[in-house]
């Protein structure tokens, strides 16, 4: 390990994302996903596109987007430079005002991108017809994530409108139900 707690998360998500996209068929990359209107590479291109963005936003110096042809080799493209750039404290540490209060990118890569990486899981993997089961530490970067954005969540256009579930609903119906995706896969 590092010292340099954003640049360790933003590895251990991305790696977790990495098996989870290696997993998926790759004709499965075409196929709708739990997000509404988009498929598994347009998951993976959202992963992608954000991210860019939001580091060129505070002065990343990024190589060219890979080609999403081949979507896990493009993660593994877009993660490497990703690191090389956390490994960066002086971009990590970068401080700037989102939502009236100050911040830095390394909370927001922390926060926000490494949620997106742990919850678009489930996502890719639907496309390819198979449910992904979290662990402890992805469902708690999902309640977590919930709990801090409350109904942000779902007034920015990050998820969809949470969904019911019964009072007996396992930890992982409840965090999907959050982010407005049902915990069944229809194959």
């Amino acid at each position: 390990m590092t010292d340099n707690a954003t640049l360790d998360t933003y590895t251990e998500r991305a790696a977790g994302m990495q098996a989870a996209l290696d997993a998926v068929s790759s004709d499965a990359w075409d196929a709708p996903s739990a997000c509404a209107g988009w498929t598994g590479r347009d998951v993976v291109a959202h992963l992608v596109d954000t991210q860019r963005e939001f580091l060129a936003t505070h002065g990343a110096d990024l190589p060219p987007r890979p080609d999403l042809t081949d979507p896990p080799a493009a993660w593994r493209t877009h993660t490497a430079a990703v690191r090389a750039l956390l490994a960066d404290p002086g971009l990590v540490e970068r401080e700037y005002d989102s939502l009236g209060s100050r911040t830095t990118v390394g909370a927001t890569v922390d926060m926000f991108y490494g949620f997106d990486m742990v919850a678009h899981r489930w996502d890719v993997t639907a496309a390819d017809g198979r449910a992904y089961q979290f662990d402890d530490e992805g469902l708690d970067a999902i309640e977590g994530m919930v709990a801090a954005m409350g109904d942000m969540l779902y007034t920015s256009g990050v998820c969809g409108p949470a969904l019911p579930v019964p009072d007996d609903a396992d930890r992982q119906t409840r965090a999907l139900a959050a982010l407005g995706r049902s915990a069944t896969v229809t194959v």
